[in-house]
């Protein structure tokens, strides 16, 4: 049985380089995708993204911006860390309201098991923006790194399904 896989863009295209995400997914739906794959356009749509998460996916590939300190237009892969925040004992979390459209994405994860879905693995492929300040169109440095975040995407899932198709005792070749 081959792997389940969503790559996700997201991020909000009314904000600069907070549309990343969405640009990255656009460049990666001009090429065919491997089976098994979905490559979706989330925008602001983060409770959207948390409902799909409950069909069941062994993993996740999330393109953001991504604050990181870097110069503008580096890109970053990193592995999400899905160990719950600890509540102290005695105390409940604290409610708070959310806001569909203004999700971050760890609080789309949060949300997954609340709806009583799981989150597998989650990979994010991140830019550092220059600017997220109101405005369309990416930045230079960010817009110039779309085809290199677009080639990491195709390479994890490479690498994902390689492994994949060993742990099963396939070959690679």
């Amino acid at each position: 049985m081959s792997q389940k896989i969503l790559v996700a863009g997201v991020g909000n295209i009314f904000k600069r380089d907070d549309g990343f995400g969405v640009a990255v997914v656009e460049r990666l739906l001009k090429d065919p995708v491997p089976v098994g794959v979905e490559v979706v356009d989330y925008g602001i749509r983060g409770v959207h993204l948390a409902y799909t998460l409950l069909d069941g996916y062994d993993l996740l590939v999330l393109i953001d911006a991504v604050e990181r300190d870097g110069p503008p237009g580096t890109l970053y892969l990193i592995e999400a860390d899905l160990t719950p925040t600890p509540v102290p004992e005695g105390e409940a979390p604290e409610p708070h309201m959310v806001d569909a459209h203004d999700m971050a994405p760890q609080e789309v994860l949060a949300l997954v098991p609340a709806l009583g879905g799981t989150v597998n693995r989650v990979m994010v492929i991140g830019c550092q923006p220059e600017s997220i300040e109101d405005g369309m169109g990416l930045s230079d440095p960010v817009s110039a790194s779309i085809e290199d975040a677009a080639r990491m995407v195709v390479e994890l899932l490479q690498t994902e399904m390689d492994t994949s198709a060993v742990g099963r005792g396939e070959s690679s070749s």
